[in-house]
């Protein structure tokens, strides 16, 4: 077991904290002492506080970055989430272990029928979660903006941390859940990834009105929500 990440993660034991990390994984982009405080409803000087406190324990990245057109004073320090990867579990798992392993296999030459086999089940896995959260919601016929609200609720469940942006994506994932393989094997896994989210949108019957398309950006998963083009 790793102690620092037992020990940061008892840093969230606390209910200022734990929204101020809230507050910054789920912005855009990075937080103000001032914006966290705000938004948590806290003192700035309490909120930088509990934010110096959540940089030392490997949860959150701070720096300091000019905001807006300020133009005099000390630039303020900005906080963003840190890319560090906890993991705690008792008794110990290695479940990342296996999936490495695995992957390795799928990746290669003589298998390609696993792997064509792999990105099936993926995507048949994405169709019966997709379904099943159809079959309770029961929509009905749905529109871009349902679509994207549905398949944005499922995404959030799995850790994707979907948002809402301006321009073609209509919905980002910031968070890889996969990413420790992806490093390994960047095609396969964003690949399985892709199949399995797009399975998602078939069985939310939300692929009528959304894509799920291979667009990777630095940090961020590899698939992103469009708008599905019509003839």
């Amino acid at each position: 077991m790793d102690p620092q990440a037992v020990a940061a993660i008892a840093t969230l034991d606390d209910d200022v904290r734990r929204a101020l990390f809230t507050c910054v994984r789920d912005a855009p982009g990075p937080v103000t002492r001032e914006a966290a405080a705000e938004a948590v409803g806290i003192s700035r000087k309490l909120a930088a506080f509990h934010l110096d406190k959540l940089v030392a324990a490997g949860l959150l990245d701070a720096r300091t970055e000019a905001v807006g057109d300020r133009r005099v004073g000390r630039t303020p320090k900005v906080y963003e989430p840190s890319r560090r990867h906890l993991q705690v579990s008792l008794p110990q798992r290695e479940h990342g272990l296996l999936a490495d392993v695995l992957i390795t296999a799928l990746g290669a030459p003589e298998a390609a029928a696993a792997r064509k086999a792999a990105i099936q089940a993926a995507r048949d896995r994405g169709e019966r979660e997709g379904a099943a959260v159809r079959e309770r919601v029961r929509p009905g016929r749905l529109g871009v903006e349902r679509a994207t609200r549905l398949a944005s609720d499922l995404l959030d469940e799995h850790g994707f941390e979907p948002v809402r942006t301006e321009g073609e994506d209509l919905l980002r994932l910031r968070n890889c859940p996969f990413h420790p393989l992806v490093e390994s094997s960047p095609e396969l896994v964003c690949g399985l990834n892709h199949a399995y989210l797009c399975g998602m949108l078939h069985g939310l019957g939300a692929d009528t009105a959304l894509d799920a398309v291979l667009a990777p950006a630095p940090g961020q998963c590899c698939v992103a929500f469009r708008r599905r083009e019509t003839d």
